[in-house]
């Protein structure tokens, strides 16, 4: 059967949205074209939104401010950034209606997120595609965030950041990465940092190679249990031909993984993909104890059978040494280095 009329025919049990929705919109249609926006120097100013759950204390919106200011960014919190629906901050209609404002704000350069937790999806049907389209900004941030990230790569084709959000642990290698990708364009070469020390060997952050060779293609991913959730919905990218798949969750049990991991293989999309890069599963364990597969073992049953390069441990996901990953962008990878080279500018 031919992979794009494969997702069309399965049913896929347990998808929210039916096949039926699979009918591409007009700004569907156009999104082929990608877009990059401007890159970020200092004196622009950076718009920051909620568009998933609150944060409850005052501290952690100085220090993202204080963060963004110490880079030399001016700052501009969204309208209802702090505002409350349980455990969102605030209701569907105040997130887009924030968000949306950000892209038609003609003084705001780019836009970052305050942080993930959960609701993300909720205000996909309610995002102004032909604003972001009209207007292409930097969007930063990454976890629950993955949502909007695929919602708006597949809807306008933007160029939108994986990466770290205004809260987040701005230390030299996330901010090195970060400005040297989003300020500076560089092609840069994405590589975890040798770290061996007294030792004799790299302990940590190592790389494990699941299938040797390099692959090039456009880098699309994010986190796996925010992805998988939306596949079924047209927010979801069709077409994964010539991607490279770059996936990270947090917290997730080994089963679940395992579940996600066959939700990507029933709906067609690792048959599609040239390369496949897992980055950290933090906090991944089998809850009651190794009766269950490993994490390795779930990763190399889904990804080995398809003869494509892949590694695991790249600097991408819930962690302090979070690397900026462009969504969009040519890249080559080196399963055997473990590393990930851009082969075009990231930014306009």
């Amino acid at each position: 059967m031919k992979r794009k009329h494969f997702l069309h025919s399965l049913g896929l049990a347990g998808l929210a949205v039916p096949l039926s929705s699979f009918s591409m919109s007009k700004s569907q249609e156009t999104a082929k074209n990608i877009i990059k926006p401007k890159r970020l120097k200092e004196g622009d100013t950076v718009g920051v939104v909620s568009p998933a759950s609150a944060i409850f204390t005052s501290e952690p919106y100085e220090i993202a401010e204080e963060s963004l200011q110490a880079m030399g960014l001016k700052v501009k919190f969204g309208k209802f950034t702090k505002s409350r629906y349980g455990h969102l901050a605030g209701t569907d209609e105040e997130r887009a209606e924030e968000f949306n404002n950000m892209f038609r704000d003609p003084e705001i350069d780019a836009v970052i997120c305050l942080r993930g937790g959960s609701g993300a999806a909720r205000i996909l049907p309610l995002i102004d595609y032909d604003a972001i389209r009209q207007n292409p900004k930097i969007f930063i941030g990454y976890s629950d965030i993955t949502a909007l990230h695929l919602a708006i790569f597949e809807n306008t084709g933007l160029v939108t950041y994986h990466g770290p959000m205004a809260t987040s642990t701005w230390n030299s290698f996330a901010y090195d990465h970060f400005r040297e990708i989003l300020f500076d364009g560089k092609e840069l070469l994405l590589s975890n940092p040798e770290e061996i020390g007294d030792e004799l060997v790299q302990t940590n952050n190592r790389i494990r190679t699941i299938q040797p060779g390099k692959a090039k293609g456009e880098l699309l991913g994010g986190n796996l249990s925010v992805l998988t959730g939306i596949m079924g919905s047209p927010y979801f990218p069709q077409n994964w031909e010539n991607k490279l798949l770059y996936i990270e969750d947090v917290g997730e049990k080994i089963y679940r993984v395992d579940r996600m991991m066959s939700q990507l293989q029933l709906g067609g999309v690792l048959d599609q993909i040239t390369g496949f890069i897992f980055g950290k599963c933090t906090d991944c364990d089998p809850g009651g104890g190794y009766g269950s597969l490993t994490l390795e073992e779930v990763i190399d049953h889904y990804i080995k059978p398809l003869g494509i390069p892949a590694f695991s441990g790249a600097m991408i996901g819930h962690i302090k040494d979070n690397s900026t990953i462009p969504n969009g962008i040519s890249a080559e990878i080196d399963a055997e280095n473990g590393s990930i080279q851009l082969l075009e500018t990231p930014v306009k």
